[in-house]
């Protein structure tokens, strides 16, 4: 049992429990509330229910071994940072630790050359191949420089929603525009969802990234990472929080307000209360932050706010 928990705890089985939920919500509340009346039983020609599952599995199994392979590269960091929490080398042995990660990665890949072969949308495995790559070069190299790591993750957490746009078989936008009678639903509106979305996660995602580096400062700087908090100090680095939690805000906010006026008067509401007063709560609660433990209250409230902000999409369906 200890071994099961240790092992839970190093895939962050949390997290990818946030993965399935995003992606599930995204495809059977946002795309499946924007299907035309002449849509079939089917969200596109391309796609049904038992792919889009095993696309869920693919983009759960690949997150688990980016936690594993961040842990197996990061142990002395973290024995400084989060000497409680080490998993790697205590309960679960190093080769194990490697050998999980190629387990779920080979796994990820494979389900995703499935799914592209099936649906013809070859942009997930290559995408999601890619996603691998950065993970392990995001736990050997990049995690440690100036940004480059931050925007990665943000990055990877923003295709967790993008790839089921591509998924429900939507394609990149051409010269020529959206052919809206080789569509079931309404492709304008789904990519503007999805811009919202994904951009949303990328936003929060940056933000929580450059709050846990403040909260890791001790133990990154003994190892020489180059994060923002130790080139550009802690001040700077809440400002660039700062800035970015404004921009979100007031985004958030001008949405609102379009919302409101679609007659969508409950999702403003719910949006206000659970996503933007929280952001500027977060922001007052930064600018007080001293220590690792105020640094990681805030990480874990930012956490929370995803979480509302992506069980927003449940509107679709009482709107639809």
């Amino acid at each position: 049992m200890k071994l099961i928990i240790a092992f839970l705890r190093l895939i962050r089985w949390p997290n990818l429990v946030f993965i399935a939920i995003t992606q599930w919500l995204f495809y059977f509340f946002v795309v499946e509330s924007l299907q035309t009346a002449n849509a079939s039983e089917t969200i596109s020609a391309s796609a049904d229910n038992f792919l889009f599952y095993l696309l869920i599995l693919a983009s759960v199994l690949i997150a688990a071994a980016g936690y594993i392979i961040n842990d197996y590269f990061d142990l002395n960091i973290d024995a400084i940072n989060k000497p409680d929490k080490v998993v790697v080398d205590r309960t679960v042995k190093r080769r194990w630790a490697i050998a999980w990660h190629l387990v779920f990665s080979f796994t990820g890949i494979l389900l995703s050359l499935y799914i592209s072969y099936k649906t013809g949308t070859w942009i997930i495995v290559v995408i999601n191949s890619l996603c691998v790559l950065l993970l392990w070069l995001y736990s050997t190299t990049f995690k440690k420089k100036l940004l480059t790591g931050n925007v990665i993750i943000s990055a990877l957490t923003a295709w967790v929603i993008i790839v089921v746009y591509f998924f429900a078989g939507a394609a990149i936008i051409n010269y020529n525009g959206w052919h809206e009678g080789s569509y079931t639903f309404d492709v304008k509106k789904l990519y503007k969802f999805t811009i919202l979305y994904a951009g949303f996660a990328f936003i929060l995602s940056l933000i929580r990234e450059v709050v846990k580096d403040l909260e890791d400062m001790h133990g990154d700087a003994k190892y020489h990472c180059k994060t923002m908090p130790i080139e550009w100090g802690v001040p700077a680095s809440k400002v660039f929080t700062a800035v970015w939690i404004i921009v979100c805000s007031a985004s958030l906010t001008i949405i609102q307000i379009y919302v409101w006026q679609s007659g969508w008067w409950l999702s403003a509401v719910y949006c206000i209360l659970f996503i933007i007063l929280p952001l500027l709560f977060i922001l007052k609660e930064l600018k007080a932050a001293v220590i690792p433990a105020d640094y990681h209250r805030i990480s874990s409230i930012i956490k929370l706010v995803m979480l509302t902000g992506i069980l927003s999409m449940l509107f679709f369906k009482f709107y639809s």
